[in-house]
């Protein structure tokens, strides 16, 4: 996920839209790891940045919560 990205997501997005980001990114990666077991898998690094890019999201989740915990 690109920076640009991440930005508009901290600021644009409200927490439900972005854990239905986080649950799209899930699935994928779940169809990713069943494609890497089977063989079919063509870009193994997409798993990677899969993973980091949810990373990312709920970093951003969390930064929310706490900015809305403080006020």
């Amino acid at each position: 996920m690109k920076a640009r990205e991440l930005q508009e997501l901290r600021q644009g997005s409200s927490p439900q839209d972005l854990q239905e980001k986080v649950q799209d990114l899930k699935s994928e990666l779940f169809n990713l790891r069943f494609q890497l077991a089977t063989g079919q898998l063509e870009n193994p690094m997409r798993i990677r940045e899969v993973k980091k890019s949810i990373a990312q999201i709920k970093t951003i989740l969390r930064e929310k919560e706490l900015r809305a915990f403080e006020q």
